[in-house]
């Protein structure tokens, strides 16, 4: 039977205009909130525990035991060691539609050690992990946010609340392999958060991003008494390195590629039989960096023949750009200014005050940032890369940042470190925790926003669009930090 379009439009208008008068209360969202600032002191406890954990991609069992922990006792129902990775879980109350996923991470980095809120460099061991990210606030307001949200729906509302435990954000795509198991299907939106040194909900993208290790064989020799009969494998290296250097002038200026050398040989008087390099390439859009990264394979193919060596490599993560969001993005926006930011105590400004003078550049916002919203931008491009891009691509998906960094830190840094394990860091996460508990409430309550994010993201997608990862039917590199 035909409908008149009017006819169904009006209908569709008063089903949602029915179930828009349940929105959050004010007394709702004042209990809500009540109910997290009452756990404060917990959940920086967790957090902290986990940045003293600071356990690498794939192998974060105690931070992901203290989270699925914590998560069975507020009465989720856990399953761990999903998509074939022992530190993915996902947990899961309530019923029905429509279902909200939240995300948490909490792996760190390698050799960023660093004592907590302290503004001078000083690892706690050399060489060892440090959460330079602040995946260990992650991991824990996204906790946070999920009990609030989970003791809210026990109270009589409708809905599944789920919380995606998701390993290797580092350069590992954990979510990637989430996304291929299924994990994902039935979820309807994704609330997210990351830290960062100001609170915006600014729907931005970012840099899609490919990353490999390229292995060398060549042939050992006696470097000094017969190195006629040695192939190098550190020099084929070295020729893929110089010839991708020589590419970054004929790329996009958008683009980003960066590597290190993880293995050079075992002693210089032996002609190196094995090397490796591991790259990164990045740029907005995934289409242009699949060219870009064909040409720096095709430069390590070339490194190869010229030395006499063969050649292999492994893509252990690819994550997209993200694709932003504006309807969801404006209900977060809406809720971190009803959060609002926060204020530093004079210890806490000494501390940023003393760690601002350790940067390389003169910091482009000020302390006291940390208490305000930056206005809502539309089309800013990040610099960085995240395997929720991927969960972007899926299902339509808004993420906060929060300043848990004095303002100016970048990530990835030692000053991140130390700001991620002390009260400022903690201070950041409640902000992110209530905001997104807020939002996770919003698209529970009123299912106007989930149509339109629907639409939204149906119509930037495009008409036939079909998901496709360069990790394909691979396994979850689960050693790529070993």
């Amino acid at each position: 039977m035909r409908r008149n379009p009017g006819t169904t439009l009006l209908i569709l208008g008063l089903s949602v205009a029915a179930v828009s008068a349940q929105s959050p209360s004010a007394d709702d969202r004042a209990t809500l909130l009540r109910g997290i600032e009452a756990k404060r002191e917990k959940y920086a406890s967790v957090a902290k525990e986990i940045w003293g954990y600071a356990e690498v991609g794939f192998q974060e069992q105690k931070s992901s035991a203290l989270l699925q922990r914590e998560l069975r006792a507020a009465g989720f129902t856990v399953k761990a060691g999903v998509a074939d990775m022992p530190t993915a879980f996902v947990a899961t109350f309530g019923s029905g539609k429509p279902v909200i996923g939240i995300v948490g991470e909490f792996d760190a980095l390698p050799g960023l050690s660093q004592e907590a809120q302290t503004p001078n460099h000083h690892a706690i061991e050399d060489n060892t992990p440090g959460h330079g990210c602040g995946h260990n606030l992650l991991g824990t307001g996204s906790l946070a946010a999920a009990i609030a949200v989970k003791e809210w729906l026990a109270a009589g509302h409708a809905g599944t609340l789920r919380y995606f435990g998701t390993p290797a954000e580092e350069g590992g795509s954990g979510k990637v392999y989430m996304i291929r198991d299924g994990l994902f299907t039935d979820v309807d939106a994704v609330v997210a958060w990351h830290p960062g040194d100001r609170n915006d909900a600014s729907p931005a993208t970012n840099l899609a991003v490919i990353n490999a290790k390229f292995r060398f064989h060549g042939i050992a020799a006696h470097a000094a008494a017969a190195p006629q009969r040695g192939r190098s494998a550190l020099d084929a290296v070295e020729a893929m390195d110089y010839m991708v250097n020589m590419m970054r002038e004929h790329v996009p200026q958008e683009t980003r590629i960066h590597y290190i050398i993880t293995r050079g040989g075992a002693a210089p008087n032996i002609v190196p039989d094995f090397a490796e390099s591991y790259y990164y390439a990045r740029h907005p859009d995934m289409r242009v960096l699949d060219g870009i990264w064909d040409r720096i394979v095709n430069a390590a193919k070339g490194a190869a023949l010229g030395t006499g060596t063969t050649m292999d490599f492994e893509i252990d993560g690819a994550a997209f750009n993200v694709l932003p969001n504006e309807t969801l993005g404006k209900v977060m926006y809406d809720n971190l200014e009803r959060v609002g930011g926060f204020t530093y105590t004079p210890e806490e400004i000494k501390f940023a005050s003393e760690l601002r003078k350790t940067l390389t550049d003169p910091p482009d916002v000020q302390i006291g940032s940390q208490e305000q919203v930056q206005p809502m931008r539309i089309g800013t491009v990040g610099g960085a890369s995240t395997d929720l891009a991927d969960v972007s691509w899926n299902v339509p998906t808004v993420q906060v940042v929060t300043a848990t960094f004095v303002p100016g830190v970048p990530a990835h840094s030692w000053q991140a470190t130390a700001c991620a394990g002390g009260t400022i860091g903690a201070k950041g996460m409640m902000v992110a925790a209530k905001t997104m508990a807020l939002t996770t409430m919003d698209l529970f309550t009123d299912p106007s926003h989930i149509q339109k994010a629907k639409a939204e993201f149906d119509q930037k997608r495009g008409p036939g669009y079909v998901y496709k990862t360069k990790l394909a039917d691979r396994k979850p590199p689960l050693d790529y930090r070993k």
